[in-house]
Order: C-alpha cells, then structure tokens, then sequence
C-alpha cells in the first residue's frame, strides 16, 4: 500500500545529525588555519622572490603529491577505517605545519617547499576519507545540503583565514599563521575522534602488489565506465586549468597591477570566501529547483563573467567587489559535482573514485599554475581572460555531455512522475531462471562467480525474471514485498516523492541491485523505482539471498551496501541493525520477517 509523499527536509535538517555536526565543525576549525598556512606561504615566497612563477611553486607543490601517492591513496581508503584515517592525517599536517613556522623563521625557501610538499602528500588520504563518508552521514534528501554546508566549512572559512593571514604578515609576523594552523588540525582531530564507527568490511586479501593493481583497474573502470562520472571529469579539465591560472594571479595582479596592499589583498581573498557562504546557503536552500547539470552551467557561465569583468579592474575596491561575486557563483558548480559523484560511486569504490578525480583536479591545476608563469613576460589581463574563457568552454561541453547535457535535466523526475499513473510490474512477461541468466549476473557481480555447483543451483531454482519496457513502476514506495532484485540489463531510476516532485534521485544499471533492506528487514520501501529503458530483473527471495550470504564476497557486497543505505534512510525502526557486526549479520540471517520491502533505493 503507498504512502504519502513526505515534505522535503529543511535545509538545516542535517545538523540533527551529531556525527555531521562534529564532522562540519572540525573542517571548518581546520580549514581557517589552512587558509592562513596557504596565504601566508604565498606572501612569504612573494616577499623573498617577487616572482609570480615563485608563487606558483608553492602552489604546485601542494598538488605535486597526488601525482605520487593519489590513486593509492584511495586504494587504502577503500580498505581501512575511514574515521581513523582522518585522525591519524590531521595529526600529522598538525606536526608537519609547525615545522613551516621554524623553516619560515630561519628563511629556507627550499625547505618551505619541502614541507609544502608532505603536508599536500598527507592531505592526499584525509580528501577521499572524509568525501567517502560524507553519504553515510546524511541521508539522500539531505546529501544536498550536507555538501554545501561542508563546501562553507572547507571553503567559507577560508575567509577568516585569507583575512588573518594580511593581518598577522601586517602585525606580529607570518610564523603564527603556521602555529595557529597546527593547532587548528588538533582540534580537528579530537572532534573526529568523537564521531560514531564508519568502518569498512575488513578485506579478505592481503595488500600485495597484484591486489593494489586490480582495486586500482576496477576504480578507474567505474570511473570511465560510467558516463556521468566521466562527463564530470572531462567538464572539470576545463575549469580546473582557468582555476589554477586564476589563483596564482590573483595575488602579482592585486599588489603590482592594481597597487593593493598585502592586508587588501589577503580581504579580498577573505570576501570571496563570504561570496562562497553565501553561494553556498542558496545551494542548500534552492538546489532543488534546477537539476545539478544546469547548477553547473549557471556557475561556470557566470563566473567566467566575472573574471572578464575582473582583467577590466582598475580599482581595488571594484576587483573585490567582483571577486566576491564569483566567490557567489562558485559553489553551484562545486556542491552540484559532489552531489553527482556521490551518487552514482558504490559506496566501495569511493575511495579509489575521488582519488582519482583528485589526481586529475590537481594535475590540471599543475598545468595552470604553470601557464602563470608566463605573467612575467605577458599582461597578466590577458591571461585573465584566458582562463575566464575556459570557464565558457567547460560550459558549453556540460550542456552535450552524456549524462549532464540539457536532454537529461527533469528526465529521471519525468520518468517517476509519468510511472505513478503506470503498470507496474504485474504484466510483465516473468520467467524461471536458467543458469545463462546467473551467468549474466556473476558476469556483472563477481562476487556470485564464488558460489558452489549446488549453491548456484538453488540460487537458480528460486529466482525469477522478469523483461520490463521502459516507463515500468518497478516498485513504489511504502510496499510490502519479500525481495530483492539484481539488474541484468537496461537501468532503472529511484526517487523519494516529496511535495515538490522527487528528491535523491538516483541511477542504477546493470550489476546494480535494489530491495535488500526488504528482504533482510522486512521493512516498507522508501523511495519509487522506474525503468530508464527496457531492462531485464533477477528476482531473489529474501531467503535465498540470506543463503548466498554464507559466501564471505556475497556478504561483505550485501552488508557494505545495505548498511550505507539504512544509515541514509535514517528510518528509526532500523537503527539496531544499523552497524555491520557479527550480531547484527546473525538476525539478518535468521530473521524472520512478515513481507516487506526496501533497498537500494527503497
């Protein structure tokens, strides 16, 4: 029986949620004193050399790192405690920072550079770590405006950083700026510690070379098999070479082209951090009134805007008024990519994604901060219109690319609202299994290709499919069922229906499966499910999944999946079975419901 649509969350909904809460207030503590360790570094290089391409060093050397140790790093994440990792790096940059007051004090450029590079290379496993759990934190309704509050705390801060940063090099010295950021990622620390487990199931190989190589193939096999997420990629080529040419010049056009002083430029680095706030609270506000894809093409197109109007300065008040709007017209492109990436990566791959999309962000911001450079021998105006210009290329492939382009904005809600008034899955043409079809699905699930001859056999023999046409209502929110489905072909669509039409929209597709929190739980469905396109469904009774079960790959896919799903849901009757433990995996497999329904996207 369905239910009715529920009220979309407030915006501040998600900071009901303590582990968020704790999470947002150490990235905001931590972020300031980053932000005085970035500009201070620059204003020191500045200082000894007057060289722009001297500035651009010590922001190279902040994405050097990821070139070395990135995609393993994500690697690791994938297959350690998250929450711990985060600990651990924010008390090392703690040590490492502190090192920079003393290199600063007794003036060893090189040395500077050095410890640029270890703390960027630490930074490499936190990024990944915290992005991961992020999902886990809030739940789909709320993984909006989760991103842009977190997207003020990494990025509004900056403000109160970037300001102290001028004041302390205009007052009692730069080396404080290190001190007070040392202290800030202590502080980090300790909240974090407070937060609640997030642990990965623990790996059953060891971490040996052969292993490394295949978690590595199979992370960049989902991000370049995935359309959406490698769209995403392509698009943020563009705009992460105008981003590092623009934050290198910034600083060489503000103090000799425009004769501002280091306090003038350090606010206005500091306001467009306000801009960035502000932009971010309309994100957690409004997101829901354009598709991510159009947010993001609204935020490129319009700061590039800003940066031609910005190459026109000639007065500092006008180039902060400026900058501080294209600080606004930022976190529409930032929160709506992050949103995207974490909704179409499995929950275990996470890790080896964002790594990997760090990697290419900061080896694009090398060919930028690069191309400054040439601001010694060319006017740095025009390289400001350059880069304001690969902002509008990076636009206009978002408006074509599979997965962003203008035909895909409302589909998916399209589709949810035309199949309210469909058949459902009644009519559709079912059939028993046969062992072509479990190939099909051990082909898509490696994890299946572990079960025994009889095993696969009574898989078989209790699974059913069913061949759907596109526009089919799959399952619908507030149902009662005992099963789970595994897609074999085509892809499907989930939504939750609130009074403005659907939010957590999500794709799923072959090897992709939906109603396990059913079959384990037996609680209702949360959310409705539509085929995108004609597409073929592997029925699986809850028993018959609790069997497969006993196959530790089986168990861990199953559990890792599930759990991330309930901890969304935040549905109250769930909570006990929330954690992936021995006791919990033991009612799963014993419990005995009456029907029910749920799962990966309800």
């Amino acid at each position: 029986m369905a239910i009715a649509a529920v009220p979309a969350p407030s915006m501040f909904a998600v900071f009901r949620r303590r582990d968020f809460s704790l999470l947002w207030t150490a990235q905001l503590i931590s972020t300031a004193g980053s932000a005085l360790t970035d500009l201070a570094a620059g204003i020191w290089v500045y200082r000894e050399t007057g060289s722009a391409l001297a500035v651009g060093l010590t922001l190279m050397a902040t994405a050097i790192p990821s070139l070395v140790v990135g995609l393993l790093a994500g690697v690791y994440v994938d297959r350690h405690d998250r929450k711990r990792i985060m600990i651990v790096t924010c008390l090392i940059q703690a040590v490492v920072v502190a090192c920079i007051a003393f290199v600063v004090q007794a003036d060893i450029i090189v040395g500077l550079y050095a410890l640029l590079l270890l703390n960027a290379g630490v930074k490499q496993f936190f990024d990944p770590a915290h992005d991961s759990l992020i999902p886990e934190l809030a739940s789909d309704e709320e993984l909006t405006a989760a991103n842009a509050f977190l997207s003020i705390a990494s990025f509004g801060s900056t403000a109160i950083g970037f300001a102290g940063a001028g004041l302390l090099a205009s007052t009692v010295g730069l080396t404080w700026a290190f001190i007070l950021d040392a202290i800030s990622f202590v502080v980090a620390a300790l909240l974090i510690a407070l937060m609640g487990q997030y642990a990965m199931p623990a790996p059953e190989d060891d971490a040996t070379v052969a292993v490394i190589v295949a978690n590595l193939k199979s992370g960049l096999s989902t991000l370049f098999g995935t359309p959406i997420i490698r769209s995403l990629f392509i698009v943020g080529a563009f705009m992460f070479v105008a981003f590092g040419l623009w934050n290198v010049l910034l600083l060489p056009f503000s103090i000799t082209v425009l004769g501002a002083t280091e306090f003038e430029y350090g606010l206005q680095e500091g306001l467009t951090s306000v801009g960035f706030v502000i932009g971010s609270l309309l994100m957690a506000r409004f997101a829901n009134r354009l598709p991510e894809p159009a947010w993001i093409v609204v935020s490129l197109v319009g700061m590039g805007i800003a940066g031609l109007a910005y190459a026109t300065a000639t007065s500092v008040p006008f180039a902060i008024l400026v900058v501080m709007i294209s600080g606004l017209l930022q976190p529409p492109s930032s929160v709506s990519r992050a949103v995207l990436l974490q909704r179409n990566t499995p929950r275990e791959m996470r890790g080896r994604v964002f790594s990997a999309f760090y990697v290419m962000r900061d080896v694009i911001f090398l060919f930028g901060m690069a191309g400054a450079g040439l601001a010694d021998v060319i006017d740095i105006r025009v390289l400001i219109v350059a880069a304001s210009c690969l902002l509008f290329v990076s636009a206009a492939f978002t408006l074509v690319a599979p997965g962003l382009g203008v035909s895909t904005w409302g589909a998916a809600a399209a589709r949810l609202r035309a199949a309210a008034g469909a058949p459902g899955m009644a009519g559709a043409p079912s059939r028993a299994a046969t062992p072509a079809d479990f190939g099909r699905l051990a082909g898509h699930t490696s994890a299946f290709a572990s079960l025994s001859a009889d095993q696969r056999a009574a898989f078989i023999s209790a699974a059913t499919v069913h061949e759907i046409v596109a526009g089919t209502r799959v399952v619908e929110h507030g149902d009662l069922a005992s099963s789970a489905y595994f897609i074999l072909g085509g892809s499907t669509t989930a939504g939750v229906p609130t009074e403005g039409g659907y939010r957590g929209l999500s794709t799923m597709a072959a090897g992709d499966f939906f109603g396990e929190i059913a079959a384990l739980t037996g609680s209702a469905r949360t959310a409705d499910v539509v085929a995108d396109t004609d597409a073929t469904l592997l029925e699986v009774p809850a028993d018959t999944l609790r069997a497969t079960m006993a196959i530790p790959e089986i168990e861990r896919l199953v559990m890792s999946t599930l759990t991330s799903r309930m901890q969304q849901t935040g549905d109250a009757d769930l909570p006990r079975l929330a954690g992936v433990d021995q006791a919990s995996l033991k009612d799963l497999r014993t419990l005995h419901q009456e029907p029910g329904a749920g799962g990966a996207a309800s």
